[in-house]
This record gives C-alpha cells, sequence and structure tokens, in this order.
C-alpha cells in the first residue's frame, strides 16, 4: 500500500477547509519535528480547556508527520498519551515530534506538548508499522 497525501489531511493539510492547517518545522538531520497551535474555543472540552481528542490528535501528527517527511511509509500501530496538566485554550502551544528508533518493521517515536514557558502539558509516545510499497 503507498500512503499518499492531497492535502486534505485534518492536522497538516491545506486544502482541508475544516482542518488546523498547521505548518511544521522539520529538521530531517536531528529527526525532529515543531509547530505552534492556539486552540480557539471550538476545540475545548471543559471550558478553557483543549479537548483532549485535539491534544492526542496533535500528538500522533506530530510523530506522522515527521515519519512521513522522512521518507517513511508507516501508519500507527500504537499511541500512547500522558495528560500531565490541562491545555489552555486561545494560548500558543509548541508541539514538538521526534524518531527515537527505526528498525526492520517498526519506527518509534516520542511527542510533547508545552506552554511557552515550557511547561510539558502532554506527552505521547507511538510505535508505527512500515508499510510495504505492493
Amino acid at each position: 500500500m503507498k500512503l499518499e497525501t492531497y492535502g486534505n489531511c485534518f492536522v497538516c493539510g491545506e486544502n482541508n477547509p475544516n482542518g488546523l492547517r498547521l505548518n511544521f518545522e522539520i529538521d530531517k538531520e536531528r529527526q525532529t519535528l515543531k509547530t505552534t497551535f492556539i486552540a480557539s474555543p471550538t476545540f475545548q472540552g471543559w471550558d478553557g480547556i483543549i479537548h483532549g481528542g485535539i491534544i492526542s490528535t496533535l500528538l500522533d501528527e506530530a510523530m506522522a508527520k515527521l515519519i512521513y517527511e522522512l521518507g517513511y511509509q508507516a501508519v500507527t500501530a500504537s499511541l500512547e498519551i500522558k495528560f500531565k496538566k490541562p491545555a489552555p485554550i486561545l494560548e500558543p502551544l509548541s508541539v514538538f515530534g521526534e524518531i527515537v528508533e527505526v528498525n526492520k518493521r517498526l519506527i518509534g517515536a516520542k511527542a510533547h506538548i508545552a506552554k511557552e514557558d515550557g511547561t510539558i502539558l502532554a506527552t505521547g509516545k507511538s510505535a508505527f508499522l512500515k508499510q510495504s510499497l505492493k
């Protein structure tokens, strides 16, 4: 299976009118990724706090987008999220992703979301299953 994108991804797609349309800074040498996200009230769960599903989506995307941009064909096989502190709406949050391991079948990655002062709000780790191009 060849994984392709036509710009409709909910998080990074330029052609998705309902998406987040995030742009990512990718450092291929260090195998890292960064973006900034400011959640509007549309994305809240409890008043003033970003919905946990959106936090999970951002962490998954930070890892998956990096893997894609590094040229791997892989899909999320497992995803573990840890919520450390509530993530506020209407504040700039930094989203970071990093590759931690590549082997024959799997790619390991981790990600985190932090406030401007460096306070970690959530972390994620994932295993991605490489796809054959058949």
